[in-house]
């Protein structure tokens, strides 16, 4: 039986007077591979900025069986959560290499002897990083880009990698590799719960799937139910859908 390892239960977030999320409740178990997919401007970013506690939300969220009530957002990457936001948000002008040692700042600081070694296996993962180790990252492509804010996130070593769209303008076979590697590191023991417009790919990579609109979960189930749902069919998996 798989074990809880994130639990989002009556997910409110407000901006100003305007509410984002209405009640929305989730579950990722460990091991697996969670997609959230819907329109624009349906909270999917607003849900993970409020799971990393970038914006203040009411309701519960419990991860690795602790509270993240008054847990700081570093706490939280120290306990294993991270997020990889749509934006990167690399330095551009610092190295490929010192971009992904940023990654390990919160292991650093605990005295952690492994950093290197996970910086080898992130160049094990991702080639074209190690080939660009010197190079500063605001010359890198945008899917160079993506896989180096990847590598970073996950040189804080996470239990839980929260994605937000990460296909995002990236050309159709550079998606298909970044999601390739996403899908691959359920291998290494993260956990992930991936935002994506890219509906169909998303599904296809995912164990489990939740359909937010405006504001709301929708939809929930098995990722293979849902894209056989005719209503996430017409909605998000025909031609815009688009295969990837």
């Amino acid at each position: 039986m798989s074990e809880r390892l994130l639990t989002v239960n009556e997910l409110h977030v407000s901006y100003g007077k305007v509410e984002a999320l209405f009640g929305a409740s989730l579950v990722v178990d460990r091991g697996t591979i969670v997609s959230v997919i819907g329109p624009n401007g349906a909270g999917k970013s607003t849900l993970l900025n409020a799971l990393m506690g970038v914006l203040p939300s009411r309701g519960t969220v419990v991860f690795n069986g602790r509270d993240m009530a008054k847990i700081t957002i570093e706490n939280r990457v120290t306990q294993g959560l991270c997020l990889v936001p749509e934006t990167r948000e690399l330095f551009a002008q610092m190295t490929v290499e010192d971009n992904l040692m940023l990654g390990a700042f919160t292991r650093y600081r605990k005295g952690d002897k492994g950093i290197r070694a996970s910086l080898l296996e992130i160049f094990k993962l991702f080639p074209r990083l190690e080939q660009r180790r010197t190079q500063f990252a605001g010359s890198l492509s945008g899917g160079e880009r993506q896989m180096l804010a990847l590598g970073r996130a996950l040189m804080s070593k996470p239990t839980l990698l929260m994605l937000d769209e990460p296909s995002l303008g990236l050309a159709p076979l550079i998606v298909k590799e970044i999601l390739h590697t996403i899908s691959d590191l359920r291998s290494t023991g993260v956990s992930i719960l991936l935002i994506e417009q890219n509906a169909r790919a998303a599904l296809q990579i995912s164990d489990y799937g939740y359909v937010l609109e405006n504001g709301e979960i929708a939809l929930e189930g098995p990722s293979a139910e849902l894209a056989d749902n005719p209503r996430v069919i017409e909605s998000y998996l025909g031609i815009g859908g688009g295969d990837r």
